[in-house]
């Protein structure tokens, strides 16, 4: 029986890779870290009522001490991170914050992490913005090409965990996964949103018309990725996790309109495309479903109704909740 810990961990994807830990990997414990308290319960989901998790409030990037002291309290085996400064629509500006977190604090923990014996493997939630917009399905040695500040400090870090790894033997492993969506994920993403506008009769603003095409999962199968390396694959190895073809915006809203049984002219309006916008993530997954036998298994449909439940479950707490990205610390 492991520990497993994850850095990130308040946001939804962490949340949704617990869940999966608690109930398909038999851990002794699963340690949640993140820079907040949970948020209220449609975000939270009420994971920190889980037998055998634990979940604790500090930032990486102020407070590393604080994180060095759980996990060497708790030496977890296994840790997975998602902890970043994300959102690489706004990282044009103060992007001197992306590159602190998802650079220069990661770098500065795994050195730490390098001293303690305790540690198998450590998992890095990449991302496929890394490779920009792409007509073909990327591989994981495709040459990066970022197109932000985010994707750009992204890449950065992967660049010295592969390094680390080849001189120093630091024990990890890098997911480059597709966007994934998911129950209890913030109102800034398009998902959640257009769940939202749509059962609030308020019209989401289509970018560019939804022309661009990117790669979505649902996060447990991205949890279920994460557990396989975790268990199967070779230390070093780099891995994107994506389905078979991408989709456009506008067709995730198309369907999303079908989830809630409303028409998609009363769901969206066209608005002015976003500064950077690439027009299509794609991604080459076979050598994960090769080395470790995983591939997406949640279908828009399955997603998407399992969406739709969500927002009308909460729907009280979140027909008010912001729906604009607010960039922190």
């Amino acid at each position: 029986m492991k520990t497993y810990a994850i850095l990130g961990a308040g946001g939804s994807f962490g949340i949704h890779t617990a869940f999966y830990l608690l109930d398909h990997a038999d851990p002794k414990k699963v340690i949640g870290i993140g820079r907040n308290p949970l948020r209220p319960e449609p975000f939270s989901l009420n994971v920190e009522k889980r037998k055998n998790y634990e979940y604790h409030a500090y930032h990486v990037n102020y407070e590393m001490d604080s994180v060095l002291e759980l996990l060497d309290k708790e030496r977890p085996q296994v840790i997975v991170n998602y902890a970043a400064q994300g959102e690489g629509a706004v990282s044009w500006k103060k992007s001197w914050r992306f590159f602190e977190t998802n650079s220069m604090a990661l770098a500065k923990l795994s050195e730490e992490l390098m001293k303690r014996d305790y540690l198998e493997r450590f998992i890095q939630i990449g991302t496929s913005e890394l490779y920009g917009s792409v007509n073909f399905a990327a591989k994981e040695d495709t040459p990066i090409q970022p197109t932000s500040p985010y994707a750009a400090s992204k890449a950065a870090f992967d660049m010295y965990l592969i390094s680390v790894h080849r001189h120093l033997k630091f024990p990890m492993n890098i997911i480059r996964p597709s966007n994934a969506y998911c129950p209890g994920q913030l109102l800034h993403r398009v998902i959640p949103k257009t769940i939202v506008c749509g059962l609030t009769g308020r019209k989401l603003p289509l970018q560019g018309g939804g022309k661009a095409e990117k790669s979505y999962i649902h996060a447990r199968d991205l949890a279920r990725a994460i557990l396989l390396v975790s268990e199967k694959a070779p230390l070093g190895t780099v891995y994107n996790a994506g389905p078979k073809e991408p989709t456009s915006i506008r067709r995730v809203v198309e369907l999303t309109a079908e989830a809630l049984g409303i028409p998609f002219s009363q769901l969206a309006e066209v608005t002015e495309d976003r500064l950077g916008q690439d027009s299509r993530y794609w991604l080459d997954s076979g050598a994960i479903k090769r080395d470790v036998g995983w591939e997406p298994q949640i279908g828009w449909q399955e997603g998407l109704e399992e969406m739709a439940e969500w927002g009308r479950k909460y729907f009280d707490q979140l027909c008010d909740w912001p729906m604009d990205y607010v960039l922190r610390a």
